[in-house]
């Protein structure tokens, strides 16, 4: 893999870069990639965060040197076609679309031409791949949204969007985990934590899994906040089929 790039990004990280553009062919990659790091059981790697297009791999000085991790990692890159990528669980997010939960879910129907119920109906009918997770502790960046709802950025950035808003800024969808600010067209809300510090496992979603939005009415939605502050809803997870959009 001549094309594939191990860029220095500080005195204990390295990006190693597969591309320039954002593919599922690239993401099979990265994953790859991954796994074989992790089998080879290098001395000193502490942590690797996947990209849309690389892997940041961070390690321990102390324990091992730049110029050698490149040299055992780049001896790694022959085997990614024998690597056997696991299948990706598909994780189904609940959603309140439109109205309060989801202010511009109106606009975003009217630049598509639209209704907003064919906007619901286009955004839950695909699985979204998560391609990393960033900006705040478990947003997701998805990949795959369907391009007749495309809809741009908004011109002033909302000071404060509540957790678990789900937004759309150009091509891409994703959630926002926490409160925040942000500039994307919000269209709904999950009562799904995506960010919890106190569970087990504070970020629901992983990369390189999927997602899939369905609507929910706004007696469900309560229902299922409701269990969420019990601490006892368990978000539904299913084996992605083969070939499903």
């Amino acid at each position: 893999m001549a094309d594939v790039k191990f860029l220095l990004t500080g005195d204990t990280s390295l990006s190693v870069e597969f591309g320039n553009e954002i593919s599922t062919d690239i993401n099979a990659k990265i994953r790859a990639f991954n796994i074989a790091l992790e089998e080879s059981k290098i001395p000193g790697i502490v942590e690797t965060v996947p990209t849309y297009r690389s892997l940041m791999v961070h390690y321990d000085p102390s324990v091992i040197r730049y110029e050698p991790l490149v040299k055992r990692m780049k001896g790694l890159l022959g085997q990614l076609d024998k690597i056997q990528i696991p299948p990706s669980d598909v994780l189904e997010i609940p959603v309140l679309y439109g109205g309060e939960a989801g202010p511009d879910l109106d606009f975003v129907a009217k630049n598509a031409g639209k209704t907003p119920e064919e906007v619901i109906k286009i955004h839950t009918s695909t699985e979204y791949l998560i391609y990393m997770l960033g900006f705040t502790p478990g947003f997701t960046y998805l990949g795959g949204m369907d391009e007749s709802i495309a809809t741009p950025r908004l011109k002033q950035p909302r000071v404060k969007i509540p957790a678990g808003s789900v937004g759309i800024a150009g091509s891409q969808t994703g959630v926002y985990p926490i409160d925040s600010p942000g500039g994307w067209q919000l269209i709904g809300l999950t009562p799904v934590r995506m960010y919890d510090p106190d569970r087990a496992e504070p970020i629901l979603p992983k990369a390189g899994e999927y997602i899939k939005f369905y609507s929910i009415t706004k007696a469900e939605f309560d229902e299922i906040a409701a269990q969420e502050a019990a601490g006892t809803y368990v978000c539904k997870r299913h084996p992605r089929k083969e070939g499903a959009k």
